[in-house]
């Protein structure tokens, strides 16, 4: 059989982990065209790929209107334009793994549904966790109710104190009106992940409350004065946020992957100390335009009157290692993304798992989603995946109705929520 084809869009950190990991595969999968803005990441994306002049593009919407040039399209580009190029891609006849979130509002989430339904074509969506060997394990013993009944959830997001200041502060997920509020944006791998553990209950209602607390300028340390920018400030070297402990040492420590790799994408001190004084990256957390929330709990009603607390929050010390907590009517699983715990309380014993797990990000779900879009495409099979495009929309569903009960302070009725959009497929 000849290797499956890939055309990618976005040469930025998601579009070369999936484009890697096509590299590591060439006997199933090779990627044949690419779509990226900027020079220098086109160019080296390219050249790794060996992918012809004519099949590279500075504009994704360029390589759109050619005839079909491969069997599916990766896309990773920014959040605001996942919507239209997935309506394109799919009216082509191209299957899709489109990077979370699908998109940044509730009927164009529907509407892209709609849309790969009609052209009867696979869509994955970047809800790694799904697919990590430790997640697959959990979802393994819930479903052959190893802790019984489950009453209630408890799941935790710890984000990573320079990880939010990264991405949600001084990077491309900092501002609504850019991309979208940060539960969708960081998060809604999570509540994707609470209502695969919980599958087939659906939500019932949900509530929410959180805000911007913290990287605000009135939180601004006295000492670090006017200063817009770390390489100006007195109060740098005590800073938590200080861009010459996040990157400049990263980088003079060897380090050339993320986070040094989104400022440049052939790191070295000279550019990353250029970046540093000229873009984004090198400003005062304190003194960004960022507006998303730093932290916000969720709570959920599932059917069987399940409980379900959910919390997001950007000041720790773990990064992105989930904590979760499970208690069911004959025993409780507590875990954190590499071991989980399940006690029984018929015999009061303690068993600890420890799934197997692969190098790469999220805990090996990056390449678990990549490997099972490659087999549903193999097999025309949407079921490989383990999830509908309808499983899909439902857990962005989800997200936008928590905010939508933050913002006006309400217990929302998520059947009555969800019945608005669902209405488009």
């Amino acid at each position: 059989m000849a290797p499956l084809t890939l055309a990618v869009l976005g040469a930025g950190e998601r579009g070369n982990i999936f484009g890697n990991l096509a590299l590591q595969h060439p006997e199933r999968v090779k990627v044949v065209a690419v779509a990226e803005v900027h020079p220098s990441r086109r160019s080296i994306f390219a050249s790794k790929h060996s992918i012809a002049d004519a099949s590279v593009f500075s504009d994704w919407r360029a390589l759109a209107e050619q005839p079909k040039l491969a069997d599916a399209v990766v896309i990773t580009t920014l959040d605001r334009m996942h919507y239209e190029a997935t309506i394109l891609f799919a009216q082509k006849g191209y299957h899709i793994l489109c990077e979370k979130p699908l998109a940044t509002d509730p009927n164009e989430c529907a509407k892209m549904v709609k849309a790969v339904q009609d052209a009867g074509v696979i869509l994955a969506v970047g809800h790694v966790l799904r697919y990590s060997p430790y997640f697959v394990a959990l979802k393994k013993q819930l479903d052959n109710q190893a802790v019984g009944d489950i009453l209630n959830m408890i799941h935790v997001e710890p984000v990573g104190n320079y990880h939010f200041a990264h991405s949600f502060v001084r990077g491309n997920w900092g501002r609504k009106d850019l991309t979208s509020f940060s539960l969708m944006t960081k998060s809604c791998h999570d509540l994707d992940i609470i209502c695969h553990m919980l599958s087939p209950r659906r939500p019932l209602f949900v509530s929410s409350f959180g805000s911007l607390t913290h990287f605000r300028k009135d939180k601004k340390p006295k000492e670090a004065g006017d200063a817009k920018r770390c390489q100006e400030c007195a109060y740098e070297p005590q800073c938590p946020y200080s861009t010459n402990k996040i990157y400049m040492d990263t980088i003079k420590g060897g380090h050339k992957g993320w986070p040094v790799s989104v400022l440049h994408p052939e790191p070295d001190i000279e550019n990353i100390a250029e970046a540093l004084r000229t873009g984004p990256y090198g400003r005062c957390v304190y003194e960004c335009d960022n507006d998303v929330n730093d932290h916000q709990v969720v709570n959920i009603e599932f059917e069987g009157g399940v409980s379900v607390s959910f919390t997001m929050v950007a000041t720790t010390q773990l990064l992105c290692q989930r904590l979760t907590r499970i208690h069911g009517s004959l025993g409780e699983i507590t875990g954190d993304m590499n071991i989980f715990d399940l006690f029984s309380f018929q015999d009061r014993q303690n068993q600890t798992h420890h799934p197997s797990t692969t190098l790469g990000g999220h805990g090996g779900g990056d390449d678990g989603l990549f490997h099972a879009f490659v087999e549903a495409l193999e097999k025309n099979d949407q079921s490989v995946l383990g999830c509908t495009p309808n499983d899909i929309l439902t857990s962005h569903l989800l997200v936008f109705a928590a905010e939508s009960a933050r913002l006006s302070r309400t217990v929302v009725d998520f059947n009555e929520f969800a019945s608005t959009y669902t209405g488009l497929v």
